[in-house]
């Protein structure tokens, strides 16, 4: 346990944080689930549209800095080869 005031202060605002991200990402694997139950389904516009808004919130998510952007590039190919197999 920290015993300078700072020091007490940057571990509550590294847990704030930390709740943020975690709501940050279980958002985004909830946006991928959403396009994986479309592609399952079948439905090429359905599956068109979550793509979208997958793709999106990949890229916000590199924005705030809760993926790197590498990971970002894999997540978002696997999506998009998904999409071209239902073609």
């Amino acid at each position: 346990m920290p015993n300078i005031k700072s020091a007490k202060k940057r571990v509550l605002i590294a847990k704030e944080n930390a709740e943020r991200n975690r709501a940050y990402k279980t958002e985004l694997k909830t946006i991928i689930k959403k396009f994986d139950a479309a592609i399952a389904g079948g439905n090429r516009d359905e599956a068109n549209s979550a793509y979208k808004v997958a793709v999106k919130a990949i890229d916000q998510a590199v924005t705030k800095g809760i993926l790197h952007k590498n990971t970002a590039a894999r997540k978002k190919s696997s999506v998009t080869l998904k999409l071209n197999k239902l073609a």
